[in-house]
């Protein structure tokens, strides 16, 4: 077990929690947990992308669309101990390279929006799909942690088996992409999940709306497993959408 794997100390909980630390991780079926500044994941060597990206996204750092930063060239991840897979391999391969964390939540700082270009935090994406349907949910979840004041985040690909691929290193292309969403407010929880096909649409956001249980079944995922075990099972098999603004 490396130390990207283990779980953090009391004291480095501590620091990390400075670091947008995320207190409810997901567990992770690779075993290969890498701890950036700004968003945390769990790395898919098989797959050549995370299968899971988390992140808090706080009101107080949305305020910042006016940082014009540069946008950088995508970096192979120098804390992925088995190596990220090369952003060539999306070079005319029809796909974009679709951040999972966007960089439009990480504007308030230029090293953590930089973070998010490395290769590590991004899925193959048709460009239709990413600048459509899943930007829209993207601005979605900026509205709410807004509106409720800073939510968790953890998004994906569903890295099933026997699916396509590009590239030379095989980076496996999603037939579907989910968020999953929880918010804290005083102590009293609320979550929702999405489960959106890999193509765009027009239909409105709440139609993709499941029960997390659902995508922990066919991710092999636990995604808030230090939720007080009665409150997680009510929160995961509920998928009403009527506690969350969507105007």
């Amino acid at each position: 077990m490396t130390v990207h794997d283990e779980l953090p100390t009391e004291n480095e909980s501590q620091m990390l929690k400075s670091n947008h630390y995320f207190d409810f991780l997901p567990t992770s079926t690779t075993k290969q947990i890498i701890r950036h500044k700004g968003y945390i994941l769990s790395y898919s060597e098989a797959n050549e992308q995370a299968e899971w990206v988390a992140y808090e996204l706080k009101k107080s750092e949305l305020n910042y669309n006016n940082n014009d930063f540069k946008r950088p060239y995508f970096i192979d991840d120098p804390m992925v101990k088995t190596g990220s897979a090369d952003w060539k391999n999306y070079r005319r391969s029809g796909y974009d390279k679709g951040h999972l964390c966007p960089a439009g939540d990480r504007k308030y700082s230029k090293s953590m929006f930089e973070e998010t270009f490395y290769t590590s935090n991004i899925s193959p994406q048709k460009h239709d799909f990413n600048e459509g349907i899943w930007n829209r949910l993207e601005q979605k979840v900026r509205y709410w942690a807004s509106k409720y004041d800073g939510i968790y985040v953890v998004t994906g690909g569903v890295l099933e088996n026997n699916l396509a691929t590009i590239g030379d290193e095989d980076v496996t292309v999603p037939k579907y992409f989910y968020k999953v969403l929880l918010d804290n407010y005083n102590g009293k929880y609320k979550m929702i999940a999405f489960l959106v096909p890999h193509e765009d649409s027009e239909k409105p956001l709440y139609e993709f709306v499941v029960p997390v249980d659902q995508i922990e079944k066919i991710t092999g995922i636990d995604f808030f497993p230090k939720l007080n075990d009665k409150e997680e099972v009510v929160l995961e098999k509920n998928s009403d959408y009527k506690n969350w603004s969507f105007q």
